[in-house]
């Protein structure tokens, strides 16, 4: 058996409230990162989410490169989406019970990666329960023990652009690579994985539906979704 959560970064956009109801459909539960400068541009399709169930991540207000922020700066980035959050919460009539953090870009923000670990750490951010995941390098990686939520498989589909040349066709040769050069294979039995999708509106342009396309190809492989869950870890 192959488990997997699945999150999808970068909502809010036009194409959330399909995703959503295709994942409602599927009864597949997702945890959702939230930038908060494109919600604000699709405040509506947020509230959607939210109104269905779906636990929405902090993603930082305007998805920049950690590393090329100074601390302080880090921190006003996950503050502000903080607020951000909040309000859509309390718009929807919706309890926030769990706050999850994702870096953009998955860069933990280079000479401040443990002021900001302590940072989440002290303020109360939730780790995702990632106890199943058994691949050396996840330890190696110190990932265990970082409170954001990383990943063990990325499916690149934001690389789907005009003149890219990169289609749906290489995400599948990616789901299907038995030697991946980051991440782990993705189907292996016994394993576990919290999956990288992304809710991009020019992803769904140029590849209408890509996110049912590859979710099907997993559900056909036999991976079994997982709902999120949480470890607090505030002292």
């Amino acid at each position: 058996m192959i488990k997997a959560l699945l999150t999808i970064d970068d909502v809010s956009s036009k194409n959330t409230p399909a995703i959503v109801d295709y994942l409602c459909e599927k009864n597949i539960r997702v945890l959702m990162f939230m930038v908060g400068q494109w919600a604000e541009d699709c405040p509506d399709e947020l509230i959607y989410a939210l109104k269905h169930g779906i636990t929405v991540g902090n993603h930082s207000y305007s998805h920049p490169h950690f590393s090329e922020l100074t601390f302080e700066q880090c921190k006003a980035e996950i503050e502000k989406n903080e607020q951000v959050l909040d309000r859509f919460y309390e718009k929807a009539g919706v309890e926030r019970k769990y706050r999850p953090f994702r870096f953009p870009f998955g860069d933990k923000g280079g000479d401040n990666k443990e002021l900001l670990s302590a940072y989440l750490k002290e303020n109360g951010f939730d780790k995702v329960k990632d106890t199943d995941i058994d691949y050396p390098w996840w330890k190696e990686m110190g990932l265990d023990k970082d409170i954001d939520t990383f990943w063990t498989f990325d499916f690149a589909e934001y690389n789907i652009r005009p003149d890219s040349g990169f289609t749906i066709d290489d995400v599948m040769k990616r789901i299907y690579d038995q030697e991946p050069q980051d991440g782990a294979v993705l189907f292996k039995d016994g394993s576990s994985h919290i999956l990288l999708l992304h809710a991009h509106d020019i992803t769904d342009e140029m590849a209408p539906g890509y996110y049912k396309i590859f979710i099907e190809e997993l559900l056909k492989n036999g991976v079994e979704f997982v709902s999120p869950e949480f470890i607090k870890t505030a002292e």
